[in-house]
């Protein structure tokens, strides 16, 4: 006969002296717990009509084709209602896109009230053809240069070419000789991927602007932490003029990571997965960017940023509602 009370008497010992270990994980905090005892996050602070807009400028490319002609100019004609300070023309390797820069500068000043700013580069010219399309320019009535050393026709490492300009700061001081042009130039918060090192990057940008450039634009970046710490470098390296961020909003994920690991440009993980699974989904891809871009926008406004370059790759729509975000309204 079964003594069933001993039985459950040594199931009970077992239970408290020879079961396994329990290693189920503790219940879930039920969510209103976890929501008020979480980290809080304030919020980025909504400027009013009451603070100043901040300062913009656009970047175009010439099109090289007559579709892309009336995209281009469908993108500079809404682009010119907000007012920018001044709009860049790219300039192709090697000065492949010359011809085409120069018309479509061209035709900005006569058929706008945009001011444009030429780029010029130091690649496949003597100092000789590159002072010549800076007095064109001159002549035509751009005021405004961004001065590059350019990229090296399919690739490759850079060489000076004989009798040219060898680096960006001596196109700068080049071009202080030919006229009294604004000149812009580049700043690299990723560092150049042709750079010794950071240190070294930052000297060459320092010496650009003491040969007397107004301004540096950076390239494109996408977390704000790295470019606000090449400010703060920027400043302890004796540098005190403006270095505007450079903002791409992105609508193709793929072809822009292919372009920033050609820059040395780094694209976060967290960038990568908002876009995952959107390859075939044009329109929410253009959301996506635009939070993305509004985003990193309005915390550079809080952190006390107040003038933007933007890359629209010739499309207005993202740009123009980034703008709008921002506190810009059109001009009448």
């Amino acid at each position: 006969m079964v003594d069933r009370d001993a039985s459950r008497r040594d199931v009970s010992r077992m239970d408290q002296t020879s079961s396994p270990v329990s290693h189920k994980p503790a219940p879930a905090r039920p969510t209103l717990e976890r929501w008020l005892t979480g980290p809080r996050f304030p919020g980025l602070p909504n400027r009013g009509p009451e603070h100043a807009a901040p300062l913009l400028s656009f970047e175009f490319f010439p099109p090289r084709t007559e579709a892309l002609e009336a995209q281009l100019w469908a993108c500079i004609r809404r682009l010119e209602t907000v007012a920018p300070r001044f709009v860049s023309v790219t300039y192709g390797a090697g000065g492949s896109t010359q011809a085409r820069t120069h018309a479509t500068v061209a035709r900005i000043v006569r058929e706008t009230r945009l001011t444009p700013a030429a780029h010029l580069t130091c690649v496949g010219a003597t100092r000789d053809e590159v002072d010549e399309v800076a007095r064109t320019y001159w002549q035509v009535g751009v005021r405004h240069v961004v001065a590059l050393r350019g990229d090296v026709p399919g690739g490759g490492g850079y060489v000076p070419h004989p009798g040219g300009y060898a680096y960006a700061s001596d196109l700068v001081a080049g071009l202080r000789r030919v006229a009294d042009f604004e000149i812009t130039v580049a700043a690299y918060p990723d560092v150049h991927p042709a750079a010794a090192s950071a240190p070294a990057d930052l000297d060459n940008l320092k010496r650009k602007l003491d040969a007397g450039a107004t301004r540096a634009i950076t390239n494109f970046f996408f977390d704000t932490s790295t470019y606000l710490r090449f400010l703060d470098r920027a400043l302890a390296a004796g540098i005190t003029a403006s270095i505007v961020p450079g903002i791409m909003p992105v609508t193709n994920f793929v072809q822009m990571r292919k372009f920033a690991a050609a820059n040395g440009i780094e694209v976060p993980d967290w960038l990568g997965h908002l876009f995952d699974g959107l390859e075939e989904d044009a329109e929410t891809r253009k959301l996506v960017a635009a939070v993305v871009a509004a985003e990193q926008v309005r915390l550079l406004q809080a952190n006390g940023v107040d003038e933007f370059h933007f890359y629209t790759l010739n499309r207005a729509d993202l740009t123009y509602a980034i703008a709008h975000i921002l506190g810009v309204r059109p001009v009448a």
